[in-house]
Parts: C-alpha cells; sequence; structure tokens
C-alpha cells in the first residue's frame, strides 16, 4: 500500500491509497482542495472542520446531481434503444415484404 501526502487548505494530510491509485488520489484531494479554499475564501473564522465539511457536501451535492443526470441519459438512451429496435423491425418487415413483391413479380 502507497502512502502519499496530500495538501488540503495549504496543510499536509498522509493517507494511504492502492500501489498506481497515487494519481487518482492526487487530482481527488486537488477536487477537495479547490472546494474548501472557495469555502474558506474570505473567512478565515471557519475552522478546518467546517472548512472539511462544507468542501465534503458541495462535492457531494455536485455527485448527486451527476447521479442524476446520469440516471435521466440512462433513460434516455433506453428509449432511443426502443425506438431504433422498432425501426429495425419495420425496416426488416418492409424489406421482406419487397422481397415477396419482388419474387411475385419475377415468378409470372
Amino acid at each position: 500500500m502507497a502512502q502519499l501526502t496530500v495538501h488540503i487548505n495549504g496543510k499536509p494530510y498522509l493517507v494511504g491509497c492502492e500501489d498506481g491509485e497515487e494519481p487518482r488520489l492526487k487530482a481527488l484531494a486537488a477536487a477537495v482542495d479547490e472546494r474548501v479554499r472557495s469555502v474558506g475564501a474570505g473567512d478565515s473564522a471557519l475552522g478546518d472542520t467546517r472548512l472539511m465539511l462544507m468542501g465534503a457536501l458541495m462535492l457531494a451535492d455536485e455527485a448527486t446531481g451527476l447521479d442524476v443526470r446520469l440516471t435521466a441519459a440512462e433513460a434516455e438512451v433506453a428509449r432511443v434503444r426502443a425506438l431504433l429496435d422498432i425501426a429495425d423491425s419495420r425496416a426488416v418487415s418492409a424489406i421482406e415484404a419487397a422481397a415477396k413483391k419482388i419474387d411475385a413479380i419475377a415468378s409470372r
């Protein structure tokens, strides 16, 4: 297991992660740091715990919003797939009907 020091709001935190996950952990820490700094900007009275809480709530809000968008996108994909299945079925039926007409004309 790897250990990595990340910086949140200018303070170092030693955290562990699976080997090879260091770049992802750095990116996650950068996202947390960005939110914490945005919450703490201009308000030096907020303590570290409150800053972390507010940053975590902001990230949770974003994640929830993305979950809602993903669910809507998955529903839209399912709807479009169903329409494509209907269109495919109609196309096959039309081709089969045309083939029967061609066979009928050719057998005259």
